[in-house]
């Protein structure tokens, strides 16, 4: 697998692909990546979700809660 992946983290592309990674529900191992990117998606739970709020973020586009009742937010889908 390494090796297929030239020995890089597949998600930033500069850093060895030193751990592996795995879904926490299935056990299966999706690839090999850094330790700082493999952190990463495990801080965010493994939520895709999450993910997307913080590309969002990143690209500028801040992702606030709506107020629908006193006390009651929802997140934006």
């Amino acid at each position: 697998m390494i090796a297929s992946q030239r020995g890089l983290c597949v998600i930033c592309l500069k850093a060895p692909a030193v751990q592996v990674d795995h879904c926490h529900e299935t056990g299966k191992v999706r690839g090999v990546l850094c330790f700082n990117c493999n952190s990463a998606i495990g801080k965010l739970g493994d939520d895709p979700d999450a993910l997307r709020r913080a590309i969002a973020y990143l690209g500028g586009n801040s992702w606030k809660p709506i107020l629908v009742a006193p006390g009651v937010y929802q997140l934006p889908s």
